[in-house]
């Protein structure tokens, strides 16, 4: 490999120094989006981006698309400012909405758009990947939610971009629809473009993502691999199944907090081998199990209010 494709290979896909984001509005108190957010993701890395509404995930895309500038700070895609890299096919976008006219046939949105960018991917190459080969020839307002998301996905893939951005891609798909489109994604993945999504759905993240980017309130609360991120904590789940009553907080030799449905026990304890032993040796405790805390808890514990 050539001295300029290694530092090809070594230039951040996005590079995220210092960036804040101030909305002002007459009349109104500032609404500070973003705060001193600063990040870098390597080529090729799956990463998933998490934060309650009102984050800053949509802002941060849109600063990343160009479609906005940083009040302070920067961001750069692949060494150029992000709108260079949107003229220059760098970067394809799935957005939740927009973007589409409903009396066009797919065929014909894909064919007009296509004729956009320089060097284009086959139409028919792209659909086959966005699984509309089916539907090519239906109207887009006759589409469903899913449809129509995969429509966008086909639309950002067309310049053969290096970098895929994600903002709630699934949103309207039915279960088997969202199984699908992720696995067309991990094809993406294979094929070595740099994917950051945003979802709603933790456990796509928890599937998918390499690495999790967390922001809350505006500012970054997270960034690890997707391990570490559920092993910021130390507390372990344990879950039983009681024959007789499940025992209280206080019945508890070990310190656990307990949530009972019926005859089912999930207790969150920092000493699961030890409370896992006095439930066998004191209670009526059945099919016991262990397991670390999923993505999802670790979200809810970085993102709980503060007393």
């Amino acid at each position: 490999m050539s001295t300029t494709d290694l530092r090809a290979k070594h230039t951040p896909a996005i590079k995220v120094s210092g960036v804040s984001k101030t909305f002002t509005t007459r009349g109104s108190e500032p609404v500070h989006a973003l705060s001193e957010v600063s990040f870098s993701i390597c080529q090729g890395e799956i990463v998933g981006l998490l934060g309650t509404n009102g984050a800053g995930k949509t802002t941060l895309f849109d600063l990343i698309l160009g479609l906005t500038t940083p009040t302070t700070g920067s961001i750069s895609v692949l060494n150029r400012t992000p709108r260079a890299a949107v003229q220059g096919s760098e970067i394809g976008a799935v957005l939740q909405t927009g973007g589409l006219l409903p009396e066009l046939t797919i065929l014909d949105t894909l064919q007009m758009m296509s004729a956009t960018f320089p060097h284009p991917l086959p139409v028919g190459d792209i659909a086959t990947q966005a699984d509309l080969t089916r539907i090519l020839h239906r109207k887009v307002g006759k589409c469903s939610g899913g449809e129509q998301q995969r429509v966008r996905f086909a639309l950002a893939l067309l310049g053969n971009p290096h970098v895929l951005l994600l903002d709630e891609p699934t949103a309207g798909m039915d279960a088997n629809a969202r199984h699908e489109f992720w696995t067309t994604m991990r094809r993406q993945a294979e094929l070595g473009r740099t994917i950051v999504f945003a979802t709603h759905y933790l456990e796509e993240a928890d599937n998918f993502a390499q690495r999790i980017i967390l922001l809350h309130e505006g500012k970054l609360r997270a960034d690890a691999s997707a391990q570490d991120f559920r092993e910021q904590s130390a507390q372990r789940i344990v879950e039983a199944k009681f024959a007789g009553p499940v025992p209280s907080t206080d019945a508890l030799a070990i310190s656990a907090e307990i949530s009972q449905s019926g005859d089912y026990a999930r207790m969150v304890t920092s000493d699961s081998d030890a409370l896992a032993r006095y439930l066998l040796n004191h209670t009526s405790a059945r099919d016991i199990t262990i397991r670390n805390r999923s993505l999802e808890d670790a979200f809810l514990t970085m993102t709980a209010p503060q007393p």
